[in-house]
């Protein structure tokens, strides 16, 4: 049974991306077969995942109809990614045929059975992009920073969640908020913590448990076409992010067993 996740939330910045490229690369390591799907123009899952966007087709192209969801499917070491690029910014003015909405949904149907999990990373906005990917998937999880600002950004989903809900996706929920870059000395991270709580009842759902830590690695991964879960595997955020994994993946894909090494390293500077 294929699952369909997509990552969200409309404020940018607060490690969409980041969080979509750690699933991928999490429960492909794990043994799961993986799609990421990116339905940013800014094509920056790809390019995490180690990909060269400006020379492959794209996400674009398969609305587009130029050509199809299987040949634009590029392989990566970390799963299988149906890229992105700016042209897919023109999608809410391009695309406005009846049942748009549902355009990433029919053309998933053809490649779905092919996957254990599918994820989908989504812009900073709540376009038609976004609702695609709403009605097409499963579950969301929903990162935020701690931060009042981007709490404002998961407040705004709710209605259009709703919205999806009422109209399209009767069977969309909430998997959980993810709050990145946390400290919890800080008073700030304890109150949006007690605030964003607040938020996952309003809608049905939970904050997860792990949190996102600070690293350099996050940042810096990008820049060498890799998941902070490959390029700094042992670091506080690398095992952060393999709680959320681990949530996700279930009893069906479970955690490979640490080596000798990373025992050492978690016991000692963790």
């Amino acid at each position: 049974m294929t699952q369909i996740i997509t990552v969200t939330n409309q404020k940018g910045g607060v490690g969409k991306t980041t969080t979509a490229s750690a699933l991928v690369c999490g429960l492909h390591q794990r043994g799961a077969k993986v799609l990421g799907i990116d339905l940013d123009p800014q094509g920056n899952l790809g390019f995490t995942l180690g990909l060269d966007i400006g020379s492959a087709s794209t996400v674009y192209d398969v609305f587009k109809g130029n050509c199809s969801m299987e040949a634009a499917i590029a392989a990566t070491e970390y799963g299988d990614v149906l890229p992105s690029d700016i042209m897919l910014s023109a999608a809410e003015v391009e695309f406005t045929a009846p049942r748009r909405e549902f355009m990433l949904s029919d053309l998933l149907t053809g490649v779905r059975s092919r996957y254990d999990f599918i994820i989908i990373d989504t812009p900073p906005a709540l376009n038609v992009l976004t609702v695609n990917a709403y009605v097409a998937s499963d579950g969301l999880i929903v990162p935020m920073e701690a931060e009042v600002l981007s709490l404002v950004g998961v407040t705004q989903l709710q209605e259009t969640i709703e919205t999806v809900r009422d109209a399209f996706n009767p069977h969309l929920k909430v998997i959980g908020i993810l709050i990145n870059k946390f400290n919890g000395r800080l008073t700030l991270s304890k109150d949006i913590l007690e605030l964003a709580q607040e938020v996952a009842q309003q809608l049905d759902s939970q904050v997860f448990q792990a949190k996102i830590h600070r690293g350099v690695g996050v940042a810096m991964a990008p820049a060498h076409g890799q998941s902070v879960l490959t390029y700094q595997p042992d670091s506080r955020p690398a095992q952060d992010f393999q709680e959320i994994v681990d949530v996700v993946a279930g009893e069906r894909f479970p955690r490979p067993k640490p080596t000798f090494r990373q025992k050492y390293i978690s016991k000692f500077f963790n």
